[in-house]
């Protein structure tokens, strides 16, 4: 059995999210060995956290405890190595940053169609599939002719979708994204821009993976995940994929055989983008997570630095 069980969740609803609360979740997380990232903000909680069995069913039980969240849901995984360095507990504005004011999923939010009848729906002739993940995470996996927005940030997907509606004013829209949460806003922002009806995917790519077989799929690719896994496949089993310790980009074995892949300090992607001046401070750091895994410890900038984009 892996030794580390991950839980992946949100949950909209109305939140007092304050110190009070940041410290109490902290307090429990620490207790129970659990690591990972929580966000709390006054639309709700949004996390991945992962840690040994009892002590990861704590921290949920623990959050279901929170107002509005006694059938929150979660996403599990296992993993045999520890998937995140350090626990982070942050307050936010936004538990996902869409950037537009007023936009409230506790209010509205999209159609949800379950995983069993998701190819059902993207098949039919009048439906545009669009994906609301962002460019990097698009690259390595889609839906079988999905729009990709080639978005940099889910902060500009809105004004992306605004001018993709004046090109297709009539077509019937299904969104998608990885575990759920980001269709919450985007389909409520596109309920809020004049849109009667919209489709999303519910629990996400890693529902669908989770549930339809491999014989019977549309995904085509791998699904990018926030933790060190950085990719997995049907029956959420880990991809082939790397993280770029430079850009963050994700890194298939083909990328690695490339000349332009050192490693450590820059891959096909971000090698024209890297001064010299950063590629040492690269290779330094390299360096030292190399020494200190021969020691058989973390070097302390990479759990900061990895931790950055979890």
């Amino acid at each position: 059995m892996p030794a580390f069980r991950i839980a992946a969740f949100y949950k909209f609803t109305p939140l007092t999210a304050d110190r009070v609360l940041q410290g109490r979740l902290r307090e429990v997380c620490e207790v129970n060995d659990v690591v990972g990232t929580i966000l709390l903000a006054s639309e709700g909680i949004n996390g991945t956290i992962a840690g040994p069995a009892e002590g990861l069913e704590c921290v949920l039980d623990a959050l279901r405890a929170l107002p509005g969240c006694s059938n929150l849901g979660y996403k599990e995984s296992f993993a045999d190595e520890k998937p995140f360095y350090r626990l982070k507990v942050r307050l936010k504005k936004e538990i996902v940053a869409l950037g537009v004011p007023g936009v409230d999923p506790n209010k509205a939010v999209g159609t949800y169609v379950a995983p069993e009848d998701w190819n059902d729906l993207i098949s039919l002739p009048d439906i545009v599939t669009i994906d609301t993940r962002n460019d990097y995470e698009v690259r390595i996996g889609q839906f079988r002719g999905a729009v990709n927005p080639e978005t940099v940030s889910f902060r500009e997907f809105p004004d992306w979708f605004r001018r993709f509606r004046q090109t297709r004013p009539n077509a019937r829209i299904a969104m998608y994204c990885t575990g759920g949460i980001r269709c919450e806003k985007s389909t409520a922002f596109a309920l809020d821009e004049g849109e009667e009806e919209v489709f999303h995917l519910e629990g996400g790519i890693l529902r669908y993976l989770e549930t339809i077989p491999e014989t019977e799929s549309l995904w085509e690719g791998d699904c990018f995940v926030f933790d060190r896994r950085v990719a997995v496949r049907h029956g959420l089993e880990v991809g082939d994929f790397v993280s770029c310790h430079a850009c963050r980009e994700p890194l298939a074995p083909e990328d690695l055989k490339s000349p332009l892949f050192v490693k450590g300090e820059s891959c096909p992607h971000c090698h024209d983008m890297t001064s010299e001046v950063q590629r040492e401070r690269f290779a330094e750091r390299q360096k030292q997570q190399e020494l200190a895994a021969a020691r058989g410890t973390t070097h302390l900038g990479a759990r900061f630095e990895s931790a950055a984009d979890e």
